[in-house]
């Protein structure tokens, strides 16, 4: 119980009621701080079993193998596609091969005019776009893959074989040759015959 002290007063002072001092309330009890795991900078720890770094090699030679395996696959057809797509083209533009001897004979005659001609030139400008290409023309070396020779004329002003008449023109699309052209050759005499035992043969 508080009682009434008197200390020292003097005049004036006013009386002050002591006793025990109020507790104090507790303070909250801290919270232990979390300790943070440390991070690791480098990545995961590398493998240190043999047996697990053996099987990490085969497995990863095996992806390897099988996107080498999975690349070829799509090289190669991608090549089937486009030999598909080329041969296809070449089937349907052999097709017109005979249209165009005939407009080629009728422009010999001088019957192709006026809208027919017109519809000629539109037809070769759309076979070109294709891939159509003729083969074939006066002046050119004789090859035998894309020309084929219907008279040779020995003639001393050539030093090779020669294209001198194209009698009907060739073609192909790409790499496929559809038609050789029918040509005349002209070129260098034969030489004479020789014999290994006697010398030339008169």
């Amino acid at each position: 119980m508080s009682r009434l002290t008197d200390v020292s007063r003097g005049p004036g002072t006013p009386l002050m009621l002591t006793g025990p001092a109020p507790a104090r309330a507790p303070a909250p009890a801290e919270r232990p701080a979390r300790r943070e795991r440390p991070r690791r900078a480098g990545g995961p720890a590398p493998v240190q079993d043999p047996a697990l770094q053996a099987t990490l090699r085969e497995r990863t030679a095996d992806l390897q193998r099988l996107k080498a395996e999975y690349d070829n696959y799509r090289k190669r057809v991608r090549r089937d596609r486009a030999a598909v797509h080329g041969i296809a083209v070449a089937n349907v533009l052999a097709r017109f091969l005979p249209v165009l001897d005939a407009l080629d004979a009728a422009a010999d005659q001088g019957e192709v005019t006026g809208g027919f001609q017109q519809v000629a030139r539109a037809l070769e400008t759309e076979l070109s776009a294709l891939g159509l290409r003729p083969v074939g023309a006066v002046g050119d070396p004789f090859d035998p893959l894309v020309h084929e020779a219907v008279a040779y004329h020995p003639c001393r002003w050539f030093d090779r074989p020669t294209c001198t008449v194209v009698l009907r023109p060739g073609y192909a699309v790409g790499e496929h040759l559809l038609r050789p052209a029918t040509v005349v050759v002209a070129g260098p005499p034969p030489g004479p015959r020789t014999d290994t035992a006697s010398g030339p043969v008169p």
